[in-house]
């Protein structure tokens, strides 16, 4: 490997890396030392606003795995973790377990869901960091074995992250209601949609558990909304663009609620990468971007809707009894084949998380050595 080289300068210094060299600001540097982070807590304990002078470099060397630094208005040293500088110098930031990147699917994906037990999501480690890798890349997974009752569904959640309310309250039930406050709750048709997108935070990851499905009909409809938005890009970058530039407004109101927000149709992330979609025609409200931009935006928010329901996307199966659908609201856009109501009974409980949340739970059990990617070993008994 290559020697560590230190040019100093007046504001920062370049850093000679493997990977080339680098400049790093000395503000940055001096918030980077390993002192700055309270062991106990992990908060920042160092206020940069503090410091009487702006920081700058008086010496700098390697001692081990660490590049420290001598500053000219402090007697202490500053210690940053070489390994640090090194992915900034590759990446931009810091390494993240969770940064994974998605694996984009398509109307053939159903036999690659990762199928993941609830006895191994709440009672191995290595599921669940199963379950959460497979949200994370795919944005979709199906957890089996899950029981017939009121306790199964947040035991479930809870080894991922809390329960988080939304207008529903913390759970809902998707069946036929006789006076329904949402189309999910008829027999009819459900359109290709996400969920609230009218609450200002929309929900993260959702939990669909399915408890009882007698009825004829009413097929699961599921598509990767990034796949959809990707190949947008590639065929109509102009429309993608106005898509990802410019939020729209939708709402979710009834009696006794009234939820509006602004969100963007396609999100993308800080290096451009898609993240997910907002989609949801029946919770849309009048646009509001000024009329002469609508007349490029409505024809670009068509193409969209109109390529979700291109086959090459759509993924159809019917939920089944002991199952739970868990997948990325964000990502993941659904609907449902209408059925017949008195067919039969159909009911699914459901319930959110936060996808930080998701991520959080991840990057612990990735430093603990549990990516998601080995087999799950037979369960031993417990006693």
């Amino acid at each position: 490997m290559t020697e560590t080289s230190f040019e100093l300068h007046d504001k920062g210094m370049v850093v000679g890396l493997p990977e080339g060299q680098r400049y790093f600001n000395y503000y940055w540097l001096r918030d980077a030392c390993q002192s700055c982070i309270d062991p106990q807590t992990r908060e920042r304990v160092f206020d940069a606003s503090e410091l009487a002078q702006p920081p700058r470099a008086t010496s700098a060397m390697v001692e081990g795995e660490v590049v420290v630094i001598g500053w000219a208005d402090e007697a202490q040293a500053s210690r940053v973790p070489l390994a640090l500088l090194r992915d900034v110098a590759a990446n931009g930031r810091g390494a993240d377990p969770a940064d994974l990147p998605r694996r984009l699917w398509f109307n053939d994906h159903l036999p690659r869901i990762a199928r993941v037990s609830q006895d191994d999501v709440t009672g191995t480690e290595e599921g669940r960091a199963r379950l959460a890798r497979a949200l994370i890349e795919d944005g979709i997974a199906i957890v089996t074995g899950m029981e017939k009752s009121e306790g199964s569904l947040p035991r479930l959640v809870n080894a991922i992250g809390p329960v988080t309310p939304s207008a529903e309250g913390l759970f809902f039930n998707v069946r036929v209601e006789i006076a329904p406050t949402n189309l999910a709750f008829t027999a009819g048709p459900l359109e290709m949609h996400t969920d609230l997108p009218g609450e200002e935070t929309a929900p993260g990851v959702q939990f669909l558990h399915c408890l009882e499905n007698t009825v004829e009909g009413g097929n699961s409809l599921f598509l990767d909304g990034a796949a959809v938005a990707e190949a947008l890009r590639e065929e109509d970058p102009e429309a993608f663009a106005l898509l990802a530039g410019h939020d729209i407004p939708f709402f979710y109101r009834h009696d006794d609620w009234d939820y509006r927000a602004h969100q963007r149709v396609i999100e993308t992330d800080v290096d451009g990468r898609v993240t997910g979609v907002t989609i949801s025609q029946h919770l849309q409200d009048n646009m509001d971007l000024p009329q002469d931009l609508l007349d490029d935006y409505y024809p670009a928010f068509v193409k969209f809707i109109r390529m979700m329901k291109e086959d090459r996307f759509l993924l159809r199966f019917r939920s089944e009894a002991g199952n739970c659908v868990v997948f990325d609201n964000h990502r993941i856009v659904h609907g449902r084949e209408g059925y017949v109501a008195d067919s039969g009974s159909r009911h699914l409980r459901g319930c959110y998380t936060d996808r930080g949340a998701l991520r959080s739970t991840y990057r612990v059990l990735a430093k603990k050595g549990f990516d998601g990617e080995a087999e799950i070993p037979a369960r031993q008994a417990q006693g």
